[in-house]
């Protein structure tokens, strides 16, 4: 059974709790330690964090000035646990840290770079586009592999402008498969009330919550828009305001992935799978968490042409694919919808392979036995262990 030291970005990114249950049920044993932009209360996924510190989405002289702080501290808060076979960091900032804890360890332990988003910064080609670049190569210089979520990261960044030379793995944001326990009933479509579009996840993008908005305002209560889980509102004037002033928008608050799934997406028809945060760049490549999760639960899946996100749509002959990102082209698009033609549309998703859209217990097997196989062979030296403290602050 490999051990892990997972190092991330935001401990409350519902993401982590996922890739978590991953390796967990692939079979791996994982110490997690990390930043956090909210309150961490207990366990995740039955696995005690180490709070490395408080963050905040946006800030990224704050961001660094942690990882310092993060980085002078890190022997003492990972102090007790054992050495690990691999280490996995989850995003940029958290790469100079895993050279850190292996310098500790030793300095035999690989790292895996688990990259799921490409920020603006890093693609730019002024000079703070090459320095972001420079770093990452700078802070990935030990990498031995990376792990990414789209192929159009692959192609569009890893390949061509990324300075980092290390092979690339991709693991798509598929639903981890749920079990029975804390399911929630899985709700009956009433004929007579309004079309449903759902726009859940991480909620960032201020073209699409304006747009949704005047969509359902055209519709006049023909359609309504259902949000769910974690806006980012430091990308919004005021979202709360905004959405309680919409006549056909709301907002139901956070959600659990997998558990929730099946419930809140069977409360809607379509989901609204666009994203225009970083528009022409990581929007233009990402597949996000809500494509995998609407299909698997039978929503027909909304995008906008010319996007990763509509390949995937166009390949399994399903959705809508928008020409552009305009309430008048979804506009043009839900002209004349029927039931019969939501059927015809739901049927097509229902016939698409389960495997498209979710892990199975084969699949996180396959990934802790990857990451295993990283691990230089030999026994492990039992004597390269510290205790773990989880009251490490910043």
């Amino acid at each position: 059974m490999p051990r892990l030291l997972y190092l991330v970005h935001d401990l409350s990114d519902p993401a982590v709790r996922r890739r978590l249950i991953m390796l967990t049920r692939g079979g791996a044993t994982v110490d997690l330690a990390g930043f956090s932009r909210a309150k961490i209360e207990g366990d995740i996924a039955g696995i005690k964090p180490v709070n490395l510190g408080r963050t905040d989405d946006g800030r990224f002289v704050h961001r660094t000035w942690a990882v310092l702080m993060a980085m002078a501290g890190l022997q003492s808060a990972l102090s007790g646990a054992s050495k690990p076979d691999v280490i996995v960091a989850r995003n940029l900032e958290t790469l100079a840290l895993a050279n850190r804890a292996n310098h500790y360890f030793g300095g035999s332990v690989p790292i895996v770079y688990e990259c799921l988003d490409i920020h603006r910064l890093l693609v730019g080609m002024g000079p703070i586009g090459r320095s972001m670049r420079f770093a990452e190569r700078w802070f990935g210089r030990s990498v031995s592999a990376i792990v990414t979520s789209s192929p159009a990261f692959k192609s569009n960044y890893f390949d061509v402008l990324s300075f980092l030379k290390a092979p690339v793995k991709l693991v798509e944001n598929k639903v981890v498969a749920a079990t029975d326990e804390g399911l929630l009933p899985v709700p009956q479509r009433c004929e007579d009330r309004p079309w449903r579009i759902g726009w859940f996840g991480a909620l960032r993008c201020r073209k699409s919550l304006k747009l949704l908005a005047h969509f359902s305002r055209m519709a006049n209560g023909r359609f309504e828009i259902i949000l769910r889980g974690r806006p980012a509102y430091t990308e919004f004037e005021d979202f709360d305001a905004f959405v309680a002033n919409e006549p056909f928008m709301r907002f139901c608050g956070p959600y659990r992935n997998p558990e929730d799934l099946a419930a809140i997406y069977g409360e809607v028809d379509f989901a609204w799978t666009a994203d225009s945060f970083e528009e022409g760049l990581n929007s233009k490549w990402l597949l996000p968490n809500r494509l995998y999760e609407g299909c698997l639960h039978g929503a027909v899946p909304i995008a906008v042409q010319g996007t990763e996100t509509a390949e995937v749509l166009r390949r399994n002959s399903i959705g809508l694919i928008l020409s552009d990102a305009t309430s008048f082209a979804l506009s043009m698009a839900m002209e004349g919808l029927d039931v019969r033609r939501f059927r015809e549309l739901e049927s097509a998703v229902a016939a698409c392979d389960r495997r498209n859209w979710e892990i199975d217990e084969a699949d996180c097997k396959n990934l802790v036995a990857w990451l295993a196989g990283l691990a230089p062979a030999g026994p492990r030296k039992t004597s390269d262990h510290f205790p773990i403290s989880s009251s490490f602050a910043i």
